[in-house]
């Protein structure tokens, strides 16, 4: 007679956990990983689609010390320019999400309205709908063309960071249009402040903005972190990229090449937010 082996709970609990997560693996190496692998792999060589298949030469580094030394307009006159824009964007994605989830939190009439409102921009703000706006030149604020706002930029600021400034401002009010998830992120951080915290706080004589700086924020720091990096991601993914526009199907291997340099900024951009967010959340730590 065979004896079944049992499992303990932790065992159980595991196995159904990599059941629901086998869907995912399965398509992500099916559907990603082999494409990710086969785009790395052409970054070496030089691809042409044949009648009777692909036609395949191997290249080395070649197209690499192309994009970075001999031919570096492909990369940096496009890229740097979107670079400065992004180190603005981020910012005024984050704290204008983070005061608007702060003010959506409050008990007022017609809350649902306005939170529907704020994250509609997210459900519209396709691809081919953003880049109409962007045609069209939509999206900037009147009185900064009423009052001359970009003349005064130049005048403050660098030429390389005035263009980037002034960019900016004639495209305000789209940016922030991605602020959608980022509201909805902070709104549920938000609610995992319980009440009681405050209403000790008003009993010590705490005033709201001190409330803000000494719960909310430290509080919210995770919520932040996460928002940051959702942002960054979805900057770098923005329809009017400047450095994918430059992706060609004529030349795979060129093209491969300049994704891949491409996603190692990302990589980046995304070590240097994770490794500022350690240093704040250890120096909260350090005061607690």
């Amino acid at each position: 007679m065979v004896k079944l082996k049992r499992f303990n709970a932790e065992t159980v609990r595991k196995m159904e956990g990599m059941i629901f997560f086998a869907p995912w693996l399965i398509g992500f190496f099916v559907f990603m990983a082999v494409p990710i692998g086969f785009s790395f792999y052409m970054s070496f060589n030089q691809v042409r689609i044949m009648p009777s298949g692909l036609d395949i030469h191997f290249k080395g580094l070649q197209f690499y010390q192309k994009i970075l030394f001999e031919h570096g307009s492909i990369l940096y006159n496009n890229l740097f320019p979107f670079l400065q824009q992004a180190l603005l964007m981020i910012p005024i994605i984050v704290i204008f999400a983070l005061l608007v989830a702060i003010m959506l939190n409050y008990r007022f009439l017609g809350r649902t309205a306005f939170r529907t409102i704020f994250f509609l921009p997210v459900i519209f703000s396709t691809g081919q709908i953003i880049q109409e706006f962007y045609d069209q030149g939509e999206g900037s604020l009147d009185f900064l063309n009423q009052y001359n706002v970009s003349s005064y930029v130049t005048m403050i600021f660098p030429g390389a960071w005035s263009s980037t400034i002034s960019t900016l401002l004639d495209s305000f009010v789209l940016v922030l249009w991605y602020s959608g998830v980022q509201i909805l992120i902070f709104l549920a951080g938000r609610q995992t402040i319980s009440g009681a915290v405050y209403e000790a706080a008003r009993i010590d004589g705490a005033s709201p903005w001190e409330s803000f700086w000494k719960i909310t924020l430290p509080a919210m720091v995770p919520f932040i972190f996460l928002n940051t990096i959702y942002t960054v991601v979805d900057l770098f993914t923005f329809p009017r990229n400047p450095i994918m526009t430059k992706v060609s199907t004529s030349d795979y291997g060129l093209s491969s090449a300049l994704v891949w340099i491409y996603f190692g900024i990302i990589l980046i951009f995304l070590s240097v937010t994770m490794l500022i967010f350690k240093r704040i959340t250890r120096s909260y730590q350090e005061i607690r």
